[in-house]
């Protein structure tokens, strides 16, 4: 049975305690952490890479949406509010569970079940990409899980990005030199100065004058590529 690493973030410590209780009858559950602020969870999450984090929305000075979006590496999420029930699926996220306070025994057994099913189902997957993983993004109000392979665009604009996925745009917090890092360079490829493209959404490369490239997207896009990435692009797909 695989053991699945479970971190709680809470500020309220009888509701961590509440937590810990309630994860006491799985057994394939294994609490290896907990935080009550979202910087020393930050810290935590990123050191030990747990499968799932149980996820308070509402805490002093960062919420866990801030939390969320502050992660490189993204568990999966149970959220745990006392938000009402409606408001949490105005949020537009995508395979996410949440129980509301005081939890019920039935409800979290529901919500562990599915957590349960969905790690296991993805540790017995043989297409564990990096594009595989989703990420957090909070654009405004507007709230998304996002598999990284979905995005086939992401857009410089100064200290932040632009990010095209699902017929979708959001803003991110983050450069594109940060997103370079943190992709796979097999699936995302830096196109010029301000672009980066998925290469699985190119629908076709065309020569320019001068001999630099443009390639067209599968979403309609029609993008330059610059004379240095050009010439980099031609060696690494034998163009």
């Amino acid at each position: 049975m695989k053991k699945i690493k479970v971190i709680i973030v809470d500020d309220e410590r009888l509701s961590r305690e509440e937590l810990k209780r309630a994860l006491l009858v799985y057994k394939d559950f294994v609490l290896i952490g907990e935080a009550e602020n979202a910087d020393d969870a930050k810290d935590l999450i990123e050191a030990n890479k747990p499968d799932l984090i149980l996820l308070d929305i509402q805490m002093p000075e960062k919420s866990g949406f801030d939390l969320l979006e502050s992660l490189d590496y993204l568990p999966a999420v149970l959220f745990t509010t006392a938000f009402n029930q409606y408001a949490v699926k105005a949020f537009e996220v995508n395979a996410l569970d949440y129980l509301m306070k005081p939890i019920r025994e039935e409800r979290f057994t529901q919500a562990i079940e599915k957590i349960r099913n969905t790690i296991n189902l993805k540790s017995c997957s043989n297409n564990s990409l990096t594009s595989n993983r989703k990420i957090f993004i909070k654009d405004g109000e507007k709230r998304f899980f996002v598999q990284l392979d979905e995005i086939y665009l992401i857009e410089s604009l100064e200290n932040y990005t632009r990010l095209y996925f699902q017929e979708k745009k959001a803003f991110q917090r983050r450069s594109l030199r940060q997103w370079e890092e943190m992709l796979d360079e097999n699936i995302f490829f830096r196109i010029n100065r301000t672009e980066i493209v998925n290469i699985n959404y190119i629908q076709e490369v065309k020569k320019t004058v001068g001999g630099g490239l443009e390639v067209k997207l599968k979403t309609g896009e029609l993008l330059k590529v610059s004379n240095r990435q050009s010439v980099k692009f031609k060696n690494s797909n034998e163009i």
